[in-house]
């Protein structure tokens, strides 16, 4: 193999090394922008769906709400008497479940 020729193929292998890098960034750019228009899934709007929901028999405590707002918001002042479980009505956390029986008329 003489020199010329083993240059020429080295700039072919490079040639080709470069279109093939192209074609791998063209592909890449198209992923992240597909990525993009991705809409939301119907898992993610069944749960806020749940959450614009009322009060419901089963409650699952959010974080920052007491037994006292869960009452006033749901219509249920014997939540402790309803729930065995909870020996202490200050010593709620969030995701705490709990049983209520709504007073309120539901729409």
């Amino acid at each position: 193999m003489t020199t010329s020729s083993k240059y020429k193929y080295i700039r072919i292998s490079m040639v080709i090394a470069d279109a093939a890098s192209f074609c791998c960034a063209i592909l890449f750019l198209a992923l992240i922008l597909m990525n993009d228009c991705v809409v939301e899934e119907p898992a993610a709007l069944w749960g806020k769906q749940l959450l614009d929901r009322p009060c419901d028999e089963i409650y699952v405590v959010g974080e920052g709400e007491t037994l006292h707002t869960i009452s006033e918001k749901c219509g249920d002042p014997y939540i402790v008497e309803r729930n065995p479980h909870i020996h202490d009505p200050d010593d709620v956390f969030p995701g705490l479940v709990i049983k209520l029986v709504s007073l309120k008329s539901k729409p």
